[in-house]
């Protein structure tokens, strides 16, 4: 079983399909190869053949004359040559080994000297050609100009092929033609060819062997850096999500894959801080309503005498209940923003128009901390926004900025419009931030330290800027603050007006105003 298990993971493995992918291309082009070689050398072979028997036809008429014997009255075919000349010789005697000579009635002629019939024994192994199909090939011949030889493939009695060139020959006289055949024998080709397929099919297999081995051998060090990486994942745990993959430096796939799995590790470090911090926040929050819930009930069921202290508990609780549906609200509705589940509503409108209504709502507020506030917008300033959001960030910011002014400041709203940008201003004059505090301002539950920060019932989350920041940032925003001790802060936002236009630059990770 454990045998079956591993040659299942081996045949399953990437390592193993890519040694077949080389294999099968191996068998492809070596087999594509043999086809065109073999193609190849078949005709090359076949030229020299033609070739071959075409040398024949042509010392054949160089040398054999058919002329009627005055003494027989017979039509006999005659060589001439020099029988002491080796090279004469040698061809005459290679042409009369397959020869065929015969009239254009079909029948044999006689070979001059022995009077014998015009036809080698090779030939007639072969087969004598019938009358009938010579007189047709005679005629066939002689309807064309020049007459046209015809070329066939033979075979012999022991299956061996020769090449025949069949045609028409003339008499001395140029008066009567004769059927004539010459051959030469395919053996030789046919062993050069027998020899070429035996030879590859030996090397073929040690080929194959070869790719295989060689296709094995690339894919394991192709999936080396592979297999790196899957054991560095493996490494990567919920307590070290800050390990990271070093890349290659080679540009490749591979740096690829490496620098995306290190984004996803990212995210998931992201996702990860973020539910590690929700719950710290919640268990930090809820811990101080709760004990004073708990505290405040006790007391008044152990030291309460009377119905109206037991309902001054009750009052004092149900306060403290209240902060923690606040707290909770507050918390989830940041989280689903930080997550990607609160998603923007975009709409055109003029943002003129909701910075009048915003700063025209807190002039009661601010009448009463005794704060001047203004509005200064300079027309129409029309951009693609999610409306409850942009008034979410304003409102936040203004009730900030009211909070943290005294007596007699002023707090201001300024709008500017721009051709690819909307630009939006809240300054105030209050008590300012140390810029030792700054970098802390968009943490959850930040509350600047000597500035309201002790418990009550009109103290806030610190949860504010956490929104502001998502806000911008969701807008594709960028934001800027300048704080000064003892004579206010003033921060900037700008937000492109267009859907889906970039800003210029990126969220800034400084903080804005003091947290609510």
């Amino acid at each position: 079983m454990w045998r079956k298990r591993n040659l299942r993971r081996i045949l399953r493995g990437l390592r193993f399909r890519l040694t077949a992918g080389y294999f099968l291309f191996f068998i492809v082009l070596l087999g594509g190869v043999a086809a065109l070689f073999q193609a190849r050398l078949t005709k090359i072979l076949d030229d020299q053949a033609d070739n071959s028997v075409n040398q024949q036809w042509a010392a054949m008429k160089g040398y054999l004359r058919i002329e009627k014997n005055p003494q027989t009255q017979n039509t006999e075919a005659f060589w001439y040559y020099d029988d002491e000349d080796p090279d004469e010789s040698r061809i005459v005697l290679n042409i009369q080994r397959i020869y065929f000579v015969a009239g254009s009635n079909g029948k044999l002629i006689h070979e001059g000297k022995t009077g014998d019939d015009a036809i080698s024994t090779e030939y007639e192994d072969l087969g004598v050609d019938p009358p009938a199909l010579i007189r047709k090939e005679v005629q066939t011949a002689m309807a064309t100009s020049p007459p046209q030889p015809l070329y066939t493939i033979r075979r012999n009695k022991q299956g061996a092929q020769f090449l025949i060139r069949s045609g028409i020959v003339f008499d001395e006289q140029h008066h009567n033609p004769y059927y004539v055949a010459v051959g030469t024998p395919l053996s030789q080709y046919e062993n050069i060819s027998r020899e070429f397929a035996l030879i590859y099919a030996g090397v073929v297999p040690l080929a194959l062997l070869l790719g295989g081995l060689l296709g094995w051998f690339m894919a394991g060090r192709a999936l080396e850096p592979v297999l790196e990486v899957a054991q560095a994942a493996q490494r990567i745990s919920g307590s070290n999500l800050s390990l990271r993959i070093p890349t290659r430096q080679a540009g490749d796939e591979l740096d690829y894959l490496i620098l995306t799995f290190n984004r996803m590790i990212e995210r998931l470090e992201a996702s990860f801080q973020q539910m590690k911090q929700f719950s710290a926040d919640v268990s930090h929050e809820l811990r101080t309503p709760i004990t004073a819930i708990r505290g405040q009930l006790e007391v008044a069921l152990f030291t309460a005498k009377s119905d109206e202290q037991y309902r001054d508990a009750i009052v004092d609780a149900l306060q403290d209940i209240d902060r923690l549906s606040q707290i909770v609200r507050a918390l989830l509705l940041l989280s689903q923003a930080e997550s990607g589940q609160l998603t923007l509503q975009k709409s055109r409108l003029d943002l003129g128009d909701v910075v009048r209504d915003l700063v025209e709502q807190f002039q009661i507020p601010a009448e009463a901390e005794k704060v001047r506030l203004k509005a200064v917008v300079n027309g129409e300033c029309p951009a693609d926004v999610d409306r409850v959001q942009i008034e979410r960030m304003i409102t936040n910011l203004l009730s900030n900025a009211i909070k943290f002014t005294p007596e007699g400041g002023e707090v201001r709203v300024i709008l500017r419009s721009y051709p690819d940008l909307a630009e939006i201003i809240v300054e105030d004059t209050g008590s300012g931030i140390a810029k030792e505090y700054l970098p802390h301002i968009f943490d959850r539950f930040y509350r600047v330290p000597g500035q309201g920060s002790a418990p009550g019932p009109d103290q806030g989350l610190g949860l504010g800027l956490s929104f502001v920041a998502w806000i911008v940032k969701a807008h594709h925003g960028t934001i800027e603050v300048d704080s000064t001790l003892g004579r206010g802060t003033r921060f900037t936002v700008r937000i492109p007006v267009e859907v889906g236009q970039p800003a210029t630059g990126e969220l800034t990770a400084e903080p804005i105003l003091k947290e609510m």
